[in-house]
């Protein structure tokens, strides 16, 4: 008896899909830093999943170690022991040209001050990462797609100065989207934002996670994040102290 792809029998004899490996493994990560005679213990043996299509945040205040986690999942800093697996591959058996392509076509990055080109449009701020990302054909299609997902498709050809501190953010977050990555980081996305513009950009995270199947990693100290993440995991000097599944 022939079975389906993506299914196996489970015990009782009934087909049972197969669950898809975390996009983000992280297992037993430290990184020290050496500060002249001295060590600095940032990360203190981390471990962390997050899978396809959640939000995930990492709570907790400055200095409790998100930064410095969020770059070494991102590949742009390397853990002094300990693993990350990306997409069930070990980062650590990257090279720099394959994290590069890795970053540019399945990673996508969201950060506080946003990052945004003043000189170009909206659309243009979108069509120039899909540029990087090696898309040759469709990229104003793509941008435009991403624009609209996140609410901003009539303010498409307005300049930065013309946008406000919210709509700003939603434009990184289109360019972040735009790729249709497996994963995005961010880095206190909603630090610069009052409110209820930060509440708004939340719920888009949590839209883009659920509607779009992407998965978000979020660093923030913001508690309105119980309300929309999938899991919450909290850190307090460079260790995980409390995992919580608000919304699941």
């Amino acid at each position: 008896m022939s079975e389906q792809p993506g299914v196996t029998p489970n015990l009782s004899g009934e087909a049972a899909e197969t669950k898809a490996p975390p996009v983000i493994r992280v297992e037993g990560v430290r990184r020290v830093y050496q500060m002249e005679a001295s060590q600095v213990e940032a990360l203190k043996g981390v471990s962390l999943t997050v899978e396809q299509g959640q939000l995930a945040a990492l709570r907790g205040r400055s200095g409790s170690g998100k930064t410095t986690l969020l770059n070494i999942i991102g590949g742009l800093d390397k853990p002094t022991s300990g693993e990350v697996y990306l997409f069930n591959l070990p980062v650590s058996g990257m090279n720099n040209d394959e994290l590069t392509e890795l970053r540019r076509k399945r990673i996508g990055f969201v950060f506080q001050s946003f990052a945004i080109m003043p000189m170009f449009s909206a659309v243009e701020n979108v069509e120039l990462m899909l540029r990087i990302a090696g898309f040759t054909y469709e990229r104003r299609k793509l941008a435009m797609r991403a624009l609209e997902i996140v609410g901003l498709g009539p303010w498409a050809h307005h300049r930065p100065w013309e946008l406000s501190g919210g709509q700003q953010q939603r434009v990184a977050i289109a360019r972040a989207l735009s790729t249709h990555p497996d994963l995005i980081i961010a880095d206190e996305p909603t630090g610069e934002l009052d409110s209820s513009t930060g509440r708004q950009i939340m719920a888009l995270f949590r839209y883009i996670a659920v509607k779009e199947g992407i998965s978000i990693l979020m660093a923030t100290h913001d508690p309105m994040i119980e309300e929309y993440a999938h899991v919450v995991y909290e850190l307090s000097d460079g260790q995980v102290v409390a995992t919580r599944r608000p919304n699941p």
